[in-house]
């Protein structure tokens, strides 16, 4: 059965429940007080809720799915897991794939000259 509390790598487990039955319009701050020290795992480490959104300030969330767009959008990359990981096939002759990074960064790995 799949897990429903598990998006994009972010794990809010019973949080998500009770984010999705609250009274919204619902501000910031009294969010945060209610709410703010409830952890959140994102592949394999934890942090809370006032860590993630903490730094938005907003004002008030509409919905769910406003709260929920906030929380996806500050998570760090780190919740991805491998970054740029692909079960599918190996990089084709001639096809250059960064292992790690974002497409921005070295590639540490040593070039191989054919």
């Amino acid at each position: 059965m799949p897990d429903d509390s598990r998006e994009q790598g972010v794990e809010l487990g019973d949080l998500q429940d009770d984010l999705e039955s609250e009274e919204y319009p619902i501000g910031h701050d009294e969010l945060l007080e209610q709410y703010g020290d409830e952890e959140i795992e994102m592949s394999g480490e934890t942090t809370t809720l006032e860590g993630i959104i903490g730094p938005l300030g907003e004002d008030e969330y509409q919905d769910y799915g406003e709260l929920e767009g906030a929380i996806m959008t500050m998570v760090s990359d780190e919740a991805i897991g491998r970054k740029n990981y692909s079960d599918r096939t190996p990089p084709a002759a001639g096809e250059n794939r960064q292992d790690e990074g974002a497409p921005d960064q070295d590639d540490q790995r040593e070039q191989e000259s054919f």
